[in-house]
């Protein structure tokens, strides 16, 4: 049985030491769980524009999308997901929770204090070792 393989995009936005995280909204696939701003790419579109489009729709702001930080796939029930991590800069704006229940900017050490998707394991531990990502 093949199940549905969705392709996303996902931000690490940095500033001062600072991880930007989101809270997903009710009445959603991981309701309530944080994560990396970003999500799904549409046919024809690059994970670095796909990038820019979410984040523009999610949190009204702009970024600079930089280099490939990570990629992990992770099977869900009913769907299988291929994420691609990009560390990212702000451009113009201030995020605000418009797609999302809400945001925050969160030190290395205050990682494990949120709950965040099975998918985003590995990434939490890399996080957590790359100390130059944070600078």
């Amino acid at each position: 049985m093949n199940q549905p393989f969705i392709e996303v995009a996902a931000a690490l936005i940095f500033r001062d030491s600072k991880l930007l995280i989101a809270q997903r909204p009710p009445g959603v696939h991981l309701a309530g769980l944080w994560e990396f701003p970003g999500g799904k790419r549409e046919s024809g579109e690059t994970f670095e524009t796909c990038l820019l489009r979410e984040i523009r729709e999610e949190l009204d702001c702009d970024i600079r999308v930089g280099d490939l930080v990570f990629q992990t796939k992770h099977d869900y029930p009913g769907k299988s997901i291929d994420i691609r991590f990009y560390q990212c800069q702000l451009h113009q704006g201030e995020p605000k929770p418009v797609e999302c229940a809400a945001v925050e900017w969160i030190s290395v050490a205050q990682l494990r204090d949120f709950e965040f998707p099975k998918a985003d394991e590995k990434l939490l531990y890399l996080l957590t070792s790359r100390t130059d990502l944070w600078s």
